[in-house]
């Protein structure tokens, strides 16, 4: 996780790019893209509006809508948002031990016997 430590500012949500980049310079309405795209204006509106994340299906939508990006890319953003999300909002998981290397080894070593 030391790449996510060492970016100080969140990278930035999916649902702003799209809104930035995308849609505010083409002008087009949420309303009007969520009709495009096949689903609601609500469902839309979050995902523009940093409350729900983009999920595959919605990144092939986004992609097949602007055809300069590509399914992989959204999904990229999103999972780059998260992870640092959860790397700066919880701590539980700096407390799951690293695995044994001579562990390791050994099961490796016992599923080779198999």
């Amino acid at each position: 996780m030391k790449t996510m430590n060492t970016r100080q500012r969140c990278p930035t949500h999916p649902g702003t790019i799209l809104k930035m980049l995308y849609l505010q310079p083409l002008e087009i309405s949420i309303s009007h893209f969520a009709e495009q795209v096949g689903v609601s204006r609500k469902t839309m509106s979050a995902i523009v509006n940093v409350r729900k994340s983009v999920t595959p299906e919605m990144a092939l939508r986004l992609s097949q809508a602007f055809p300069n990006t590509t399914p992989e890319s959204w999904l990229t953003l999103q999972r780059n948002y998260d992870l640092w999300q959860v790397a700066h909002t919880t701590s539980d998981w700096k407390m799951v031990p690293a695995i044994s290397t001579e562990l390791y080894k050994k099961n490796e070593a016992s599923l080779a016997h198999q």
